[in-house]
């Protein structure tokens, strides 16, 4: 039997639900990351707490430049040096200028490199660190020339050197003013040794080309972080060139210690005391 609502169409509940109020998905106010050494999900807090450091593995996770400072010297401590200098297209290198404003978006930083003074215990020295966000360290002519007025400052006020270096090698984006670099920083590094001052470095993840080929490994104490690769050419460039396999740990800061090329393999949670330790001796400072 046919009725007058066969062909009526049925009512479908959400559309007569009317207005709606809109559900926020739930996001937990502390946030996770995976540790690329052991698999392990650590909360961001407890990384912060342990210096950047898995507290299960002791993967060192890579930092910013300004972050390292603030994590090791005395709080506070650190004065900048040469804040405004930035690298410039000066060979017409093809997408260099488009690089150049995304690195220094991604780093917050206006160059590879990170100067000033700094303390550690009380003990005031001359500072850098690299900057891996930014182009991966790579070494310009800004970085070049920041390390280079960084030795001469510390020079001419008997003061050490604390740095800290990450980096790709020179910046093939500035050509042969990258190449120049290695020299011009290995002299003045040589010459605030000529003049009895201290310079101490710590290698991190990863410290190749020709930063490692200059001033890099030019210190008077040099330390590294474990598992840094360190070296000029990297390991894969080495095995083409060789057709031979390489051993495990290849150029690790392992590796580089038992070979002589490092002092001492340094985790970052006691670099601060490590490094106050080793300037008050040279100092002549007792606990």
């Amino acid at each position: 039997m046919l009725t007058k609502n066969l062909f009526r169409k049925p009512k479908i509940q959400l559309e007569d639900a009317g207005p709606q109020a809109v559900v926020t998905p739930s996001v937990p106010d502390e946030m996770c990351v995976s540790c690329s050494g052991c698999d392990t999900v650590i909360w961001m807090s407890e990384l912060i707490k342990n210096v950047y450091v898995c507290p299960k593995c002791g993967k060192h996770f890579r930092v910013g430049a300004r972050k390292r400072i603030g994590l090791i010297c005395d709080e506070g401590s650190f004065e900048e040096m040469d804040a405004g200098m930035a690298s410039v297209d000066r060979i017409g290198f093809p997408e260099y200028e488009t690089k150049l404003r995304s690195a220094r978006i991604d780093s917050n930083e206006s160059d590879a490199v990170l100067t000033g003074t700094a303390s550690f215990d009380g003990v005031r020295c001359a500072v850098f660190a690299m900057e891996a966000y930014f182009m991966m360290g790579s070494m310009g002519t800004v970085v070049g020339e920041k390390i280079t007025r960084l030795f001469e400052y510390a020079t001419e006020n008997h003061l050490p050197v604390v740095g800290w270096t990450v980096s790709g090698g020179a910046r093939v984006q500035e050509g042969i003013l990258s190449l120049m670099q290695m020299a011009k920083t290995s002299g003045a590094v040589k010459r605030h040794s000529d003049a009895g001052n201290l310079y101490l470095c710590v290698l991190t993840d990863p410290t190749t080309g020709g930063v490692d080929a200059s001033f890099a490994m030019e210190a008077d104490v040099t330390l590294a972080e474990p598992g840094a690769l360190i070296g000029f050419a990297g390991p894969r460039v080495i095995e083409q060139t060789i057709r031979q396999r390489l051993p495990q740990g290849f150029q690790r800061a392992e590796f580089q210690l038992e070979k002589g090329f490092v002092d001492r393999i340094t985790d970052r949670r006691s670099q601060h005391e490590e490094i106050a330790a080793i300037l008050k001796l040279h100092a002549g400072v007792t606990a």
